[in-house]
């Protein structure tokens, strides 16, 4: 039975967003339906929290909006995303970032992470 659901789930598995990690600064493209239109709109916030395996997982973005913050919890392989663009690898030392959502200002930024020189 397991080999038949992963079967069925394997061909609605998308990789192009295997490289978002926890802390994260991120634009997530979002397909918004208005009626009969169709429309692109972006969410930008940092990835705090990552959960599930295969068709089942979803990211948890947060972003402050005009002072009060705004949660949004994304599957990420859901046709409703267009694309997932990383603005900045963030530096972090734990697996969910649940204490930002008591911080404000510079104590809610996350380290920017160094990229290695080539």
């Amino acid at each position: 039975m397991n080999l038949l659901v992963k079967a069925v789930e394997s061909e609605f598995l998308r990789d192009a967003h295997e490289q978002v990690e926890i802390g994260d600064h991120v634009k997530v493209h979002l397909k918004i339906k208005e009626g009969t239109r169709e429309r692109v709109q972006i969410f930008e916030g940092t990835v705090i929290g990552r959960k599930g395996v295969g068709v089942n997982e979803t990211i948890t973005v947060r972003r402050l909006s005009y002072g009060v913050g705004v949660e949004r919890v994304l599957p990420v392989h859901s046709p409703k995303i267009v694309r997932i663009e990383i603005v900045r690898k963030g530096r972090v030392r734990r697996a969910k970032l649940f204490y930002l959502r008591d911080r404000v200002g510079k104590r809610a930024r996350v380290k920017e992470k160094l990229r290695p020189k080539n």
